[in-house]
C-alpha cells in the first residue's frame, strides 16, 4: 500500500508549496489536492492551471493520488433545490475533467446528503428520494468517467445516507462499470459500525482508502482524533485490506475537529505520518 495525505490535513492559509513540501519532508510519497471554490483547483481551472498543479507536486517528489471536493456538503447532489442539483452535476462533470488534466484516476464524491446534525439550516431530504437522485446523479456522469478512464469513488461520510456496506455494495454493483466503486473512509465508519466489515464486504470495489481515527464513546463528530487515539482495531482493518488485495493509495484526512497544532503545525503531519507507518506493519 501506498501513504499518501490529503490537503485537508494542513492549516488552509498554507499555499499548495508549503503543503507539498512539508508532506514530502514528512515521508509521504502522495498527496490528495481538492477541488474547491479557491483553489488551487477549481471549476474554472483551465489545463493550463492543472499543469502548473502537476509540475508543482512532481517538482516536490510527490504523485497525486486523488482529488477530493467538499463542495458536495453546499451543493447537495440529492437536494430538494433542483438548481442545486444541476450545479452539483456541473460539479462533478469538472471535478472528472480536471482529475484527467491532473493525470489522476480516482476523485472523492459525496452522492448525496439526506441530512447533517453540523450543517446549519440543513433540510433532511426524504432517504427514498435521495437515493433515486443519487442514482441519477452518477448515471449521468458515468459516460464521462469511462471515456476518461476516472473512477468516480463514493465515499461514507456523515450525511445520513449509505449507512451500511451491504447498502453501498449493491449501489456500485448497479452501475455494473469498474469507474463506480469506493472511496472508503476507515474513520467514518467507527460510529454506526465496524471498518473492517466494510472492506471485507466492499472488497475489490475499494478504488481509495482514507484513515483517521474515532472514539465512540463522543457519539458526534467532535469524537475524531489523532491516528492511534481511537477506538479504530487497526490490526483488523489491515488484515482486511489485504484479504481483499487492496494494495493502492491509503490518505490520511485530519480534518476538524482533529486540531491543528497551534505551535509547530507541521509537527502534526510528521506525526500521522509515523503514525501511519506503524499502521502499515499491522
Amino acid at each position: 500500500m501506498k501513504k499518501g495525505i490529503n490537503t485537508w490535513s494542513f492549516p488552509a492559509d498554507w499555499p499548495l508549496e508549503k503543503k507539498l513540501a512539508t508532506a514530502a519532508a514528512a515521508g509521504f510519497t502522495g498527496f490528495e489536492v481538492d477541488l474547491s471554490e479557491d483553489g488551487p483547483v477549481t471549476a474554472h481551472s483551465t489545463s493550463g492551471d492543472l499543469a502548473k498543479v502537476r509540475q508543482l507536486a512532481a517538482d516536490a517528489g510527490l504523485c497525486l493520488s486523488g482529488l477530493a471536493s467538499g463542495l458536495y456538503w453546499s451543493t447537495n447532489p440529492v437536494g430538494n433545490n433542483a438548481a442545486m442539483r444541476v450545479k452539483a452535476e456541473f460539479l462533478l462533470r469538472r471535478q472528472l475533467e480536471c482529475a484527467s488534466d491532473l493525470e489522476v484516476d480516482a476523485i472523492l464524491v459525496v452522492p448525496g446528503v439526506v441530512g447533517t446534525d453540523f450543517l446549519p439550516d440543513d433540510s433532511p431530504v426524504r432517504y427514498d428520494v435521495a437515493l433515486d437522485r443519487a442514482r441519477q446523479f452518477i448515471e449521468k456522469a458515468l459516460p464521462l468517467a469511462e471515456s476518461l478512464g476516472v473512477t468516480i469513488g463514493l465515499e461514507n461520510v456523515w450525511n445520513k445516507f449509505f449507512l451500511s456496506p451491504v447498502e453501498l455494495q449493491g449501489f456500485i454493483d448497479s452501475f455494473a462499470s469498474p469507474r463506480v466503486a469506493s472511496y472508503f473512509d476507515v474513520g467514518n465508519a467507527v460510529a454506526n459500525g465496524y471498518p473492517e466489515h466494510w472492506v471485507q464486504i466492499l472488497g475489490h470495489r475499494i478504488a481509495r482508502v482514507h484513515v483517521k481515527d474515532y472514539r465512540r464513546k463522543v457519539g458526534s463528530v467532535d469524537g475524531f482524533v489523532d491516528l492511534l487515539a481511537g477506538d479504530v482495531n487497526w490490526p483488523a482493518v489491515m488484515a482486511a485490506l489485504r484479504e481483499v488485495g487492496y494494495d493502492g493509495w491509503v490518505s490520511a484526512e485530519m480534518v476538524p475537529p482533529v486540531p491543528f497544532y497551534r505551535h509547530g503545525p507541521e509537527t502534526l503531519i510528521h506525526n500521522v505520518s509515523r503514525a501511519m507507518d506503524q499502521i502499515f506493519t499491522l
